[in-house]
Order: structure tokens, then sequence, then C-alpha cells
């Protein structure tokens, strides 16, 4: 039977990929359902408990059909990781780009939770163990693509803050970009003490800096 997939141990090149995007309403429904499963299994028992046949069995699915959408539960982290960036993109647009009536402040203070809070409600579980697992995964270009589609957000919340005059400038809409994503990234990374008021106060931060331009 030929592959359906490069052997990423045979050639050495790339990163474990899924084998398809879910195009059709039942597969969307499938891969979704995949990944609920991967996720109470992952918070049950770590990474050591997610297998290709325990994920299958916690869906409903025959192994034959995960092999459908993922080759290895390398592919299928990342997958799952794709989700989470797309959900976090969705969720910019929904409630930072597109309500209209919002003022500059609520406007870029939604914007600012949603990417710094890892937690936020509504959002995929994206978590400290998930992100040392990283480097099995992704590539450098992989984090490039990431960072150009929240440039790409991130500007498009701010053509639509009429009220901030004058606009802040390419240069430190980039800057509060990398502010906020690397805050979130190290604090996941590093998981200090105490409550999530750091968001709260990193949105202060980027409300001041883009008011004073």
């Amino acid at each position: 039977m030929p592959k359906l997939y490069r052997d990423t141990a045979e050639d050495g090149f790339g990163k474990p990929k899924p084998l398809k995007r879910p195009v059709q309403a039942r597969s969307k429904f499938t891969v979704q359902a995949i990944y609920d499963a991967f996720v109470r299994i992952w918070r049950a028992d770590g990474w050591a408990g997610v297998t290709t046949r325990a994920v299958a069995l916690e869906t409903g699915i025959s192994v034959g059909t995960f092999y459908d959408f993922f080759p290895d539960k390398e592919a299928l982290l990342s997958g799952y990781v794709r989700h989470c960036v797309e959900a976090l993109l969705a969720r910019i647009e929904a409630d930072a780009i597109k309500p209209q009536g919002l003022d500059a402040a609520e406007r870029i203070g939604r914007l600012v939770r949603i990417t710094c809070n890892a937690r936020l409600d509504g959002l995929p579980v994206f978590d400290h163990e998930m992100l040392m697992l990283e480097h099995r995964i992704a590539e450098p270009k992989h984090h490039r693509r990431v960072y150009d589609e929240l440039a790409t957000a991130w500007a498009r919340t701010f053509a639509a803050c009429p009220d901030l005059q004058p606009p802040p400038s390419p240069a430190a809409v980039q800057a509060m970009l990398l502010a906020c994503w690397g805050a979130r990234r190290y604090h996941l990374l590093v998981q200090p003490d105490g409550a999530d008021d750091w968001v709260s106060e990193i949105e202060s931060m980027v409300l001041a800096h883009a008011r004073s331009r």
C-alpha cells in the first residue's frame, strides 16, 4: 500500500503533519471529535496516554479512520496546535475586528486579552506541557506563519479604531504584538505564581502606549 505521508524518520525532512485538511462537514465533525478526545486524554493521562488507539477509542471511530487524517500522534498534536491558532485568529476577528460601535479602548483591550490569555473561555486548551512539545512538530517557518497572521490581525484591529488619533505606527503595533505574544508564551513557559492579573497590566500598558503616539 502506498504511503500517504512522508516518513520523517526515513528522509529527515520536515515534521509530522496531518494527512489532509477536512473540507466536508462530516470530515470537519470527525476531526473536531478527535481533537476533543485528544484533550480529554491529555488532561487525564498526559502525552504518554495519547496513543492512536486510545484517541480512536475515545472518539468512537476505528483506528483506520483516525489514520485517514493523522499518521501518528505527533501529527495529531501538529493539527491540534494549528486548530488552536485558527481559533485564536477567529476570536480576534469576531470580537476585536468586526464589532461595530466599539471605542478604541474596548477594541484594543479585547485584542490584548485574546492574544495574551491562554486560558480564555471558549478557546481550545493549550498549556505548558503542549508548549514543551512544540519542538517536535514546529519548524521556524511555522512560527513565522503564526506571527504574520497575528500581525495582520493586529493591524486590522488598529485600523478599525478611527477614534485613535493619531494612529500608532506599524512599528509600534509590531512592538506591542511582540510584547503580548512573547508575554503569553513566556508565561506558559515559566508558570509564575499568582493570578492572571498580569494580562490586565499588559492591557493597560498597550493602551497607554497606543494613546501616546
